[in-house]
């Protein structure tokens, strides 16, 4: 048996949790919206989203989708995708009119916007 006592492992698996605690919660992957609750949630839960309009039938859209993946798996940043056919109301109301639109949401409000494709690159000064 371990020379390890009961307060030493609650000490070691307290630490634990609060280091997991600290660890941002940023996935890595971006997140499919599925309507506008869906959306709130996710505005609500990270303190800054990168929101992308975009659709299926858009060939620049198509274009920036491994950017797009990229800056979601490599940087620390939140990448929620909306299809805009599936979702009109939600492009209506953050006033989508051309695509892809990028939006940067801090704290469920805009901050910065693009409309057109961009680089990783690009992508990353725009939530920088």
């Amino acid at each position: 048996m371990s020379d390890e006592t009961i307060e030493d492992i609650k000490e070691r698996k307290k630490a634990e949790l609060l280091e997991q605690a600290e660890e941002p919660d940023t996935p890595e992957e971006p997140i499919e919206i599925r309507g506008h609750d869906h959306l709130e949630e996710v505005l609500s839960d990270h303190g800054t989203v990168l929101l992308d309009f975009y659709a299926d039938w858009c060939g620049p859209c198509q274009m920036m989708e491994p950017a797009v993946e990229r800056l979601a798996a490599d940087d620390d940043v939140v990448v929620a995708e909306i299809d805009v056919d599936a979702h009109q109301g939600l492009a209506q109301a953050w006033g989508v009119q051309g695509m892809p639109t990028l939006v940067v949401a801090t704290d469920g409000e805009e901050a910065n916007r693009a409309v057109g494709a961009r680089s990783y690159d690009g992508l990353r000064q725009l939530v920088a």
